[in-house]
Formats: C-alpha cells, sequence, structure tokens
C-alpha cells in the first residue's frame, strides 16, 4: 500500500513539474509621439541664419520652436541689414539660411553662385510706418509734418532696404503734398542708421523726432507713437528666404525653411505685424 501511495505521488508532482509556467506580466507598450521632429540628429548641430534686422524678435521665437521640435539644434542668428549680412556671406562668413528684406541682395547672391537660382521662397510681406518717441516733443500728428523744418528725423541709409523703401514713399508723397516734400524731409535727416533697429533704438532713445520703420518694428516696440502711411503712399516690402548653396547643414536648413513656410510659422511671423506673402 505504502509503495502504491509512493507511486502516486512521484507522478503528481512529475505532473506538477511539466505543467506550462505563466508568462510574466508586461507593462502597457509606450505611447508614440504624434508630434514627431521635423529633422533626426545624432548628435549636436548648429544652424547659422543670417536675417534681416526686422525679423529679429519674430525669428527668435520660431528659433525657440524649431529648436524645441529639434533636440540637439541650435540655431544661431545674425541679424543685421540685409546688404550687409549678404557682403558677409560674399567674404566667406559661415552661414546655412538667408531671410532678405528685399529681393537685390538676394538676387546678388544668386549671381554669385552662393544662392541656387530656384531656391529662394517669398515668405512675408512688410510695410512702413512712421514713429514717434512716446513723449513726442515735436508735436508731429501727419505725414506733412515731416517736411517741417527743424525737426529730427532718423532714416536707415539709402543702401538699407528699409532705406530705400522709405525714399520711395517719400517720392510718391511728393504728387500727394507738395512737389519739394521729399527734398524738405531729407533736409530734415540727421542720421542715416546700417539697419532698421538702429533707427528705432534712435528715436526711443529721444535722439530724433521720427523715423521710418516696418510696421513690424513698431509693433515690437509699443512705448512709441506712430503715423500711418495710408497704402496709396506706402511701399510693400517683399521677403525672401533661401538656404546657402554650400550649407553644411542642407537638411536642417531646409527643415527651418518649411517650418517657416508652415501654418505654425506664419502664424509667429503674423503675430509680429508681418503679413503672408501672397
Amino acid at each position: 500500500m505504502k509503495r502504491f501511495l509512493s507511486i502516486v505521488l512521484l507522478f503528481t508532482l512529475f505532473l506538477v513539474g511539466c505543467a506550462p509556467t505563466q508568462p510574466p506580466a508586461t507593462e502597457a507598450p509606450t505611447a508614440v509621439p504624434t508630434a514627431l521632429p521635423l529633422t533626426s540628429t545624432s548628435e549636436p548641430k548648429t544652424l547659422n541664419v543670417f536675417a534681416a534686422a526686422s525679423l529679429m524678435d519674430a525669428f527668435n521665437e520660431i528659433g525657440k520652436n524649431f529648436e524645441a521640435a529639434n533636440p540637439g539644434v541650435t540655431v544661431t542668428f545674425n541679424f543685421a541689414g540685409s546688404q550687409a549680412l549678404r557682403t558677409q556671406i560674399e567674404q566667406g562668413a559661415p552661414a546655412d539660411v538667408f531671410a532678405s528684406a528685399n529681393t537685390t541682395e538676394m538676387d546678388a547672391l544668386i549671381k554669385g553662385s552662393f544662392v541656387a537660382s530656384d531656391a529662394p521662397q517669398a515668405f512675408l510681406k512688410n510695410k512702413l510706418v512712421v514713429i514717434l518717441p512716446a513723449n513726442n516733443p515735436a508735436g508731429l500728428t501727419k505725414l506733412e509734418d515731416l517736411a517741417k523744418s527743424g525737426i529730427k528725423l532718423v532714416l536707415a541709409a539709402e543702401e538699407v532696404p528699409v532705406g530705400k523703401y522709405a525714399r520711395q514713399a517719400l517720392d510718391t508723397m511728393n504728387g500727394q503734398f507738395e512737389s519739394d516734400f521729399k527734398d524738405k524731409v531729407l533736409a530734415n535727416v540727421v542720421s542715416n542708421e546700417d539697419n532698421v533697429k538702429q533707427v528705432v533704438a534712435k528715436v526711443q532713445l529721444g535722439e530724433a523726432d521720427a523715423g521710418i520703420v516696418y510696421t513690424s518694428d513698431a509693433i515690437a516696440s509699443p512705448d512709441l507713437k506712430t503715423i500711418e502711411i495710408p497704402a496709396a503712399l506706402n511701399v510693400i516690402a517683399k521677403y525672401p528666404i533661401a538656404p546657402l548653396a554650400k550649407s553644411a547643414n542642407a537638411d536642417l536648413a531646409k527643415a527651418f525653411l518649411e517650418y517657416v513656410l508652415s501654418s505654425d510659422g506664419q502664424a509667429v511671423l503674423q503675430k509680429w505685424g508681418f503679413t503672408p506673402p501672397q
């Protein structure tokens, strides 16, 4: 009898040992992010963007957004007058993207083979406005006041896009006001600046009674007063953007352009006073 019980016990232990084991519990799979980076990089990279000074506020915000979407990428900006940036690029400054406030400087880089002829894309428009110090010491209220003798006016230099646009607008105003209106206004110019941000700074510091800048610059400086320039007398600036032909970060430059042209990028530009290119 004992032998029979021993055989039964051994048989039972054998069956238990052969029974399949339960697989260990597993965690739920991690959700895949729905917002993927615009690019993927295995090592830190720096994207050098040369941009017109008027783009400073908007592009600084766009740059932060682009970096957030692309871990490991740092966007470095060089803001200046478009004509100065073009010269720097021609002299060998390392740049991946160029954003100009006019087509003249972009065309010059195309001619010099720094930018492919089919690369530039229009990405925004801008227009002019007159800015005044917050206390408006000269008591200016209308465009005609710019011709008053003795006021201090600051413009960007004629070779700077906004300086050229301002003088074109003054040409148009000659037909609206008196025939020598432009000459009287230019006689009041006390300083010609290298870029639009320097014009803004002179007015903010009270070193000028007025300046002519872009609408975007006035929005970025809410402490200043403005005199609007009617559409019939205004000049519309068209901005092109392009990657440099010899960019060391061609894929990254392309991704940055795509972001600037995207609905998110355009929303940032419009927030800062720019209008869509079309």
